[in-house]
């Protein structure tokens, strides 16, 4: 159940990156053809990192739960 829930907000934490790529352009207070105003700047960082660092957290947690369903296996064939 923990995991569920930790793989759950791991995948909030995604959208929310996603979300702060895309703000800037969805809302509009980014012109479009203007210089990226710094608002642009730190949403693209905060985003792209956020969205980064739980990309290489949810590929840790599928291999987690591969090499552990790998290991339920070979004891079930026992």
């Amino acid at each position: 159940m923990k995991a569920k829930l930790g793989a759950g907000a791991l995948v909030v934490l995604f959208l929310g990156g996603l979300w702060l790529v895309a703000a800037p352009f969805a809302v509009g207070y980014q012109p479009r053809g203007a210089e990226y105003a710094d608002a642009t700047v730190n949403d693209l960082w905060v985003g792209g990192g956020l969205i980064g660092l739980t990309f290489v957290a949810l590929v840790v947690y599928a291999a987690d739960a591969l090499r552990e369903l790998a290991r339920r296996g070979k004891h079930a064939e026992s």
